[in-house]
């Protein structure tokens, strides 16, 4: 296996197993994030977070989400502080169609290096993967185990 993979997990990824598990999607990507938390504790991937995932979560009204999301975030071994140059990538991303919270996390994953940003929401996914300027692999939990299993092959 190569050097450990770059993850950014946006909140709703984090959060995923938190869901009700009353569609067999949740239920995927909620195992999905278990399993790829559990390769970051075990130093297989490098989780990356941001200034913006942690305001995030402390915005977050129920206390059990909020828990695990800062636990989960525990996991990381780089921190991408909010910059000059993460709010200009950001605005630009905006200009490009992204809402606020979603271009400052891309900006953030950006600027940490991360070769695979994680999401649960379809909208984002589609929309940065008709951005030229947005490089890194973007996909659902599901996905990325995936792209993690190829990964550990190479």
């Amino acid at each position: 296996m190569k050097d450990a993979i770059k993850l950014y997990l946006d909140l709703c990824s984090i959060q995923r197993p938190l869901d009700r598990q009353d569609q067999l999607r949740i239920v995927l990507e909620s195992e999905a994030v278990l399993g790829i938390l559990a390769f970051c504790a075990a130093g297989s991937a490098e989780l990356v977070s941001s200034e913006t995932l942690v305001f995030e979560a402390g915005r977050t009204p129920d206390e059990k989400r909020k828990k695990h999301s800062i636990s989960a975030l525990s996991l990381s071994r780089v921190f991408v502080k909010l910059s000059a140059s993460i709010e200009a990538r950001a605005k630009q991303l905006q200009n490009e169609g992204l809402k606020t919270m979603d271009s400052f996390h891309v900006a953030s994953a950006e600027h940490g290096h991360a070769e695979y940003f994680c999401t649960c929401d379809d909208r984002l996914i589609k929309r940065t993967k008709t951005l030229k300027s947005v490089k890194m692999k973007m996909g659902t939990p599901v996905e990325l185990a995936e792209e993690i299993e190829r990964w550990k092959s190479k």
